[in-house]
């Protein structure tokens, strides 16, 4: 049976637990180290977790850093029902934290529940606190959603995945004449965590940092040289700027109450050559916590980009990143249709079909 902290919140681009279990099974061992560079929602740590394996991953995103921490290392129902308690009866005697500007939040949320995740914005240590990183996860989850399908949204209706951007939502709801409902969202928060912490949770810890994958050794210098496998999906070429398109969950976490790209670089990766060497740096940047003869696990994809491109560009890259090793593919390439993109429900027909696919390699 699926675990529910695996879907503790909705996440652009992640991929199934069994695709992991069934990576875990051929390429190791109970106690053997996994890890992914490209941690998103913990996918890959907490199944590992909950296989006896050891394992850790980084992201540079908040929003996945958040949620895959509070995977790696979850509390106890007590202490998150203590802390939910404790948070409430603070915001009942707390002065009122002022509504960031403009239409999208008095749209998006109602008074009363603007009011309440405000607090809890300003309140939540995730960064320092396990317990507060788990009331984050899923306070990201409950943030935005179709709420006319679930009670425990806290917005008006939105995708569930992505933050479509101000005066976008704003348009639709105004043409829709929809209002945001009124939620008590600390007794959605106490409803969706004792769900979440309903079935055993792993014996073993695993650990999530929030940084670039360029630097992971750097950040996991105790992991040196223990990694058996990783599984990993990177950013799909020319599919998603993460920070754009999670604005509204990175504002909770205390990023800015409006859309914006970093001004640097190519978030959407749309330019193949600062793609292809945006993941060499990466595999290079996670070479010295490799063993030897450790297996690679790349699901990958993009807009506009062939299985063949694709294949040639990654061998090249982790030749270059693992230099010094022999990279060799061991297993056929297999390829998949990636379904159920809820873009469509608000925006129908911007989305194409897109193909995903999974490479197998072996480091020498």
């Amino acid at each position: 049976m699926r675990h529910p902290l695996h879907s503790i919140c909705p996440y652009f681009a992640m991929f199934p637990e069994d695709f992991v279990a069934r990576q875990l099974l051929a390429y190791t061992r109970r106690g053997d180290v996994v890890f992914d560079p490209f941690c998103g929602r913990g996918t890959t740590i907490f199944e590992s977790l909950l296989n006896g394996r050891r394992a850790a991953g980084v992201d540079i995103n908040p929003v996945a850093a958040c949620i895959s921490g509070a995977k790696a290392d979850p509390p106890t129902l007590p202490h998150v029902l203590r802390r939910l308690a404790q948070l409430e009866k603070d915001s009942a005697g707390s002065e009122q934290t002022p509504a960031p500007l403009g239409d999208f939040f008095r749209m998006c949320f109602h008074e009363r529940t603007l009011g309440e995740i405000l607090f809890l914005r300003r309140s939540l240590d995730w960064r320092g606190s396990k317990v507060d990183r788990f009331i984050a996860a899923i306070a990201l989850a409950c943030l935005h959603g179709e709420s006319h399908k679930s009670q425990n949204c806290l917005s008006n209706r939105m995708p569930r995945t992505i933050s479509t951007k101000p005066a976008y939502s704003v348009r639709w709801w105004e043409q829709r004449s929809l209002l945001p409902p009124e939620r008590r969202t600390f007794d959605i928060l106490r409803t969706v965590a004792r769900f979440r912490l309903s079935e055993p949770l792993p014996t073993l810890r695993g650990s999530a940092r929030l940084g670039d994958a360029r630097r992971a050794g750097y950040l996991l210098p105790s992991m040196k040289e223990t990694v058996h496998l990783i599984v990993t999906s990177p950013p799909y070429l020319d599919t998603t700027d993460y920070q754009e398109d999670q604005w509204l969950r990175l504002w909770f976490l205390g990023g800015p109450d409006y859309p914006t790209s970093s001004g640097s670089g190519d978030n959407r990766h749309t330019n193949r050559a600062f793609y292809w060497e945006f993941l060499a740096e990466a595999w290079a940047g996670c070479s010295d916590l490799v063993r030897r003869r450790a297996v690679v696990v790349i699901r990958a994809g993009g807009a506009r980009i062939e299985r063949e491109e694709l294949a040639e560009g990654l061998q090249h890259t982790l030749e270059r990143g693992f230099a010094g090793r022999r990279v060799r593919e061991i297993t056929p390439v297999s390829t998949s249709e990636i379904r159920n993109r809820q873009t469509n429900v608000f925006r129908p027909g911007t989305s194409p079909k897109r193909y995903e696919h999974d490479f197998t390699y072996q480091l020498g």
